[in-house]
Formats: structure tokens, sequence, C-alpha cells
């Protein structure tokens, strides 16, 4: 079976997000038989259908921090895959702030919907979880969100590294090397960046530390829309050399094109 990443939605802000600018449903993995939703903002069901992704297929739901636009649609999404419960089925990999809360937040996660689940796994910061063939690292991630995660997949074939949202960190740019394809949360052009985000700048010195075979920008605030993702993306390429794209709702990835040669190690059971 072959392997897709495939992009729901890239809205990185409120404004573009309550707008609808861009969606705001995250990403899918299918990797070979296994499907997961990255963050499952507002939308995520309404663009499955629209890109004829079957939700009943999900395997594991991941979200990495309690903002809206990464969460929002958890409950729908499990509700959808286990029928309301009928196939009780599924993981769900978030952060602490999402499964238990804060002074900040309520779980976003309810206690029925959690029943519906076959597991619930809470990650933090360096702890690492088997799922089917799949081995994913929670990432050192530094967001408005205290507990916020990026996350790093080992599948058979390839590694990819996604950042989530978060500021430029040594720890972090350390975890994702060895990534052969890349996924930024870039929300600010230029040297802009605001509330611990990344920005054009920030976001070239990780691709030219980490040096994936490909690195995809996403997750596009108002000012970055305005700026053009399309324009940053090749700035990006031309001071680093990584091939470097910018998402749009529908790209679709082949992510064995740019895999390396070595095979990957994987779990076969939950940490």
């Amino acid at each position: 079976m072959t392997s897709q990443i495939i992009f729901l939605g890239t809205a990185g802000d409120s404004s573009v997000t309550a707008k609808q600018l861009r969606g705001s449903g995250g990403i899918v993995l299918q990797i070979e038989d296994f499907q997961f939703n990255l963050d499952p903002g507002p939308g995520t069901l309404n663009k499955m259908k629209e890109f004829s992704l079957n939700i009943r297929a999900t395997t594991a739901l991941l979200a990495s921090h309690a903002h809206l636009n990464h969460c929002n649609d958890i409950n729908a999404l499990v509700d959808a895959m286990t029928l309301s419960g009928l196939d009780k089925k599924g993981v769900l990999i978030a952060n602490k702030t999402i499964i238990e809360g804060n002074e900040n937040y309520n779980p976003y996660l309810t206690k029925y919907h959690k029943n519906l689940l076959e597991k619930v796994i809470t990650l933090e910061k360096g702890q690492k979880v088997g799922i089917e063939l799949v081995e994913i690292h929670a990432l050192s991630a530094e967001h408005t969100d205290p507990n916020s995660l990026g996350f790093k997949f080992y599948c058979p074939r390839f590694t990819l590294g996604y950042t989530g949202d978060t500021k430029y960190n040594k720890q972090l740019v350390e975890e994702l090397q060895g990534s052969d394809i890349l996924i930024l949360n870039v929300p600010y052009p230029g040297n802009k960046s605001e509330n611990l985000n990344l920005d054009t700048e920030s976001a070239t010195k990780i691709i030219a530390k980490v040096k994936p075979r490909l690195a995809i920008i996403t997750h596009f605030g108002l000012e970055m829309l305005k700026a053009d993702p399309i324009v940053e993306a090749r700035e990006i390429q031309r001071a680093t050399g990584v091939q470097t794209i910018s998402a749009k709702e529908g790209l679709i990835i082949s992510p064995e094109a740019y895999a390396a040669k070595s095979p990957q190690h994987r779990l076969s059971n939950f940490y």
C-alpha cells in the first residue's frame, strides 16, 4: 500500500479561520493501511467528505495543543468514526491540556466521547508511542499552551516531522533531525513572528539545520496570506537549497518519493 499526506486546510490564525479564508481541517496521513487525522480544526468533517476520505477508516486522531483551530472537531470525528459508539474503536493522542484542561481551558474531549474510543493517550514532550506500523515522538514545541507538542512520525519507509505551533527553539531542531519531510506551521512572513509562532525567517533557520528532502509550510495567518505563501516558500528554498512548497487545501504528497534509503525502526506496542 502507498502512503499519502493530504492537507484539509491551511488556516493559521483566528481571523483566517473565522472568515474561512483558508480551510481549517488539519492534515490526514495515510500510512499504508492506517489513517491518522492530525490537528482537526473546524470543518474537518466537511473537508473529509469533499476530498472523498473515509472517516470510518481513521486509526488515530492527534492534536498538538488546545487551540480551537487544532482540536475543535475532535469530538465530532470520534462520534463519526465510532458510529456514536456502536463500533468502539480508534485512539486519541493529545497533549495534557486537551485531555485534562487547565486554568484557562476545560478539557476538549468530553467524557462521553472518551468512552467511545478504544484508547486515549496523553503525551508529554520527550515521550513516544507506537500505533500499528508507526512510532510517534512528542517534540518540544513552545507555544501559548504550555503543553504544546510537535510530532515526529517514524514510518516504515519515511520519517515525517511536524513542528506544531511553536517559536524557534534549539531542542526542537535537534529532535527534527533525520526527517525526510518537514511540515512547519508558519503563520507569519519575514521576521514578523508573534505569540510564540514561526515566521519565514525562523522556518528558514530550522529547514537549513534539519535539511529534509522536502519542506512544506502551512498554517497561514492573515499577514502571511497578504505576503503570499508561495513567494515565502520560494524565498526559503532559495536560502536553504531545500525543496520547499506552500500547502493548499487538497494538496496530496506521496512521501515515499522523498524517503531515505535506510529502513526505519518502529515500536510494536503502546508505550
